[in-house]
């Protein structure tokens, strides 16, 4: 059901492939299937130096479109391609991107059909790098990388490995079922005709940070923001679910539409979290909850008075493993992981000991990733089994639709279980 949802989100979404000359122009071919496995339809523009690794006819026998290398070539049959190509298509995607084409892109240059083709375009544009690691990590490199990131530019961060050139360490493209998921993230935010394959579900999500009191004056509390927690309330929305927020402290815009609840202690939010917990059917525990809080808040401001004040903790309640707890059939149930080390590991630990239906791991220490930035590198982990799937660094609009991607799927593969155990059951009675 997830997947027929899929197809009909992007049956006949329109993308351009940008390529360029490095020895992973191969590894574009996996992309551009990928991107029509999911119903797109793809054009390829290739630089010059691309069709040195593969050649255009590759493309077009793999779209069925002309490809373009120079829109005044004379077997071009559209003389202001860059124009026409570029404006009507809803992702403009490059991978490989060289070192070469990220300065153009950073600088404006326009001298080739890709680089005017970048200009021209008013779509999303989703980069994927790949280079010799000291080109990656040198300063001007890294430079045009932020200045894009500050236009808008999606990047797909190169993995580390060994390059073609024996050496080891970042710069090596990503792998392309990466980057169709990252493009699919974004065509599914821009998506102005959303399939609502969460109708019928009441979403539960908490988000933002919990306030222990220390005194009336001061409190214990973290840096979330709630845009990660409201950008999933907003697509959920969208996507047709009836949708409840309980909120801590945020200051992220909140979104229009829904219902919010707000709980600023652990305590608040838990005792606000079971009141309206029976009538849902998906929870998502997206807050930064403290786990200790003040086992006493002062009643008047602690004054200084050379003497060391002792501060005494104790744990609050876990919302997340409360709402599990309850085994309820109906409900799934969504964790998220902030984690500073051993991600992957810690999260599984979560996930299991907490007996979650998944969870969404993300390493709050790198840059761009985790609280109160725009963006997201998340690992969704499921209990089922399912390999998990890696987000690159993306919008978190884009993140949450991934992650409701996997709410869908979760619902369906419920279902289906649900389904075969009561025909088993039909079958013996």
């Amino acid at each position: 059901m997830a997947h027929d949802a899929s197809q009909k989100v992007f049956q006949g979404r329109k993308v351009a492939l940008g390529v360029c000359g490095g020895i992973a122009a191969y590894k574009a071919a996996e992309v551009l299937r990928g991107l029509q496995k999911a119903g797109c339809a793809v054009r390829v523009a290739m630089t010059a130096r691309a069709c040195e690794f593969v050649q255009p006819l590759t493309f077009r026998a793999l779209s069925g479109e002309h490809v373009i290398v120079d829109d005044y070539a004379p077997d071009n049959p559209d003389p202001i391609a860059h124009i026409t190509f570029s404006q009507t298509v809803e992702l403009l995607i490059v991978a490989p991107a060289t070192a070469n084409i990220l300065g153009k892109f950073a600088n404006g240059i326009a001298d080739d059909f890709l680089t005017s083709t970048y200009l021209a375009s008013t779509a999303p544009v989703l980069v994927a790098p790949a280079m010799n690691t000291s080109m990656w990590e040198h300063p001007a490199t890294q430079r045009n990388v932020e200045r894009l990131k500050a236009d808008g530019v999606v990047f797909v961060e190169p993995d580390d490995g060994e390059m073609a050139c024996g050496t080891i360490g970042p710069g090596r493209l990503s792998e392309p079922e990466r980057i169709v998921t990252a493009a699919l993230g974004i065509l599914q935010t821009t998506n102005s005709d959303v399939v609502q394959d969460l109708a019928g579900e009441k979403l539960l999500i908490t988000v933002g940070a919990t306030r222990e009191p220390l005194d009336p004056v001061r409190f214990l509390s973290n840096n979330s923001s709630g845009r990660m927690g409201f950008a999933i309330a907003e697509a959920a929305r969208k996507r047709g679910a009836e949708v409840s927020i309980i909120a801590g402290s945020t200051t992220a815009e909140t979104p229009e539409g829904v219902a919010i609840t707000r709980a600023f202690s652990a305590a608040e939010m838990h005792a606000a979290v079971m009141q309206e917990l029976p009538t849902a059917t998906i929870f998502i525990g997206a807050a930064a909850v403290a786990d200790y809080r003040p086992a006493q808040s002062a009643p008047q401001k602690i004054k200084k008075t050379g003497t060391e004040h002792t501060l005494k903790l104790e744990r609050t309640q876990d919302i997340l493993a409360d709402v599990a707890a309850l085994n309820r059939d109906d409900l799934l149930v969504i964790g998220f992981a902030a984690e500073t080390e051993n991600v992957l590991a810690n999260a599984r630990e979560k996930l299991a000991r907490k007996n979650l239906d998944a969870i969404v791991a993300n390493d709050v220490t790198r840059e761009g990733v985790g609280f109160d930035s725009i963006t997201n590198e998340v690992t969704v982990i499921s209990r089922d089994g399912k390999a998990p799937i890696h987000v690159p660094l993306m919008p978190k609009t884009n993140v949450a639709n991934i992650i409701l991607d996997e709410v869908v799927r979760l619902r369906a593969a419920h279902e289906t279980r649900a389904n075969s155990t009561s025909h088993e059951l039909r079958k013996k009675a």
